[in-house]
């Protein structure tokens, strides 16, 4: 339960209880079921209209929003995962293989973080390891040989920081990925669909086209870290996360994305069917944007794209 949701939760639990009264004893409360309802969805809606930076950084976190295994169910057929670096070993973070995204072959990759303790464990909460952002060059690599599109979906706190991740090359996996999408010859469309966190984010959303959902955060850091190294204390993530102009919103005033995808009122964790579709549709645009560009187009207009940022500021 999200701490500013608790009045709209108790509402919907006491309309819950009275359907159950209405069905097991026939009684007919269909007008008071009505009203509760309608107010049920005001508070919704005037709640989510209004969501301070810190309270989108809970909506993004959200565990039951969906994830990268979800929007492959829905919008990928023929998956094949592929696994491995090559080099060390399988990093489950970070997802990816090949597939036909609307009937377009393609290859997609994201961050997987799971939807239970198990899950959570073996995805690593969607933290990279160096062998997934190397996973994420082989990918690139075949991308650019079969002519292919990539699509990217980015939800991770961040690179894993751990001591193995350092040793193995943290820095140099992330560095290596970016240039990887730099050059890489075919259109790349990156969704920001949870947490857009650091370089572990930027090293698979080096893109042509930057979306994000409404409710989606991207930045360099998280509030809780920003506020211990600024302030000393994690009781200052709030201001940190208005300092850090962290939302879709802010983010698209700044030039750093191009488009916010629109989220159901009470966001994507209350209707993930709705927003999986939201998401999909918005590829398709831009990917057909891209289409009759040619391999040299594709990567000025990549490269351009990041060039530009902060040249209006």
């Amino acid at each position: 339960m999200l701490e500013f949701e608790k009045p709209l939760i108790e509402l919907e639990k006491k309309i819950a209880e009275l359907e159950r009264m209405s069905n097991d004893n026939d009684v007919s409360i269909s007008d008071e079921l009505s009203r509760l309802r309608k107010k049920a969805d005001r508070i919704v809606k005037d709640t989510y209209a209004d969501l301070a930076p810190q309270q989108k950084v809970a909506v993004a976190r959200h565990p039951l929003r969906p994830h990268f295994v979800d929007y492959v169910k829905k919008l990928v057929t023929d998956f094949t995962p592929l696994a491995g670096d090559r080099l060390f070993g399988d990093d489950h973070a970070l997802l990816g293989g090949l597939g036909r995204f609307q009937g377009r072959p393609c290859v997609i990759m994201g961050q997987e973080k799971g939807h239970d303790t198990d899950s959570r464990i073996h995805h690593n909460f969607g933290m990279t390891r160096p062998e997934g952002y190397r996973k994420a060059q082989r990918l690139l690599a075949l991308a650019g040989r079969f002519n292919l599109p990539v699509i990217t979906l980015v939800d991770t706190a961040g690179a894993y920081p751990g001591v193995g991740a350092e040793e193995r090359g943290q820095s140099e996996a992330i560095a290596k990925s970016i240039e990887s999408c730099l050059r890489c010859s075919t259109p790349i469309i990156s969704v920001v669909i949870g947490e857009g966190g650091s370089g572990g984010a930027v090293a698979i959303a080096t893109a042509n086209r930057v979306l994000m959902l409404e409710h989606a955060v991207y930045s360099v850091i998280s509030p809780e870290g920003c506020a211990s190294i600024l302030w000393r204390s994690g009781d200052y993530a709030r201001d940190a996360a208005e300092a850090l102009k962290l939302t879709a919103q802010d983010l698209k005033d700044l030039g750093i994305i191009d488009d916010i995808i629109a989220e159901p009122v009470g966001g994507a964790h209350r209707f993930p069917q709705k927003t999986i579709e939201n998401v999909g549709q918005a590829i398709t645009k831009s990917l057909d944007e891209l289409k009759d560009m040619d391999a040299d187009a594709i990567k000025r207009d990549r490269q351009e794209r990041f060039l530009k940022i902060g040249d209006d500021f």
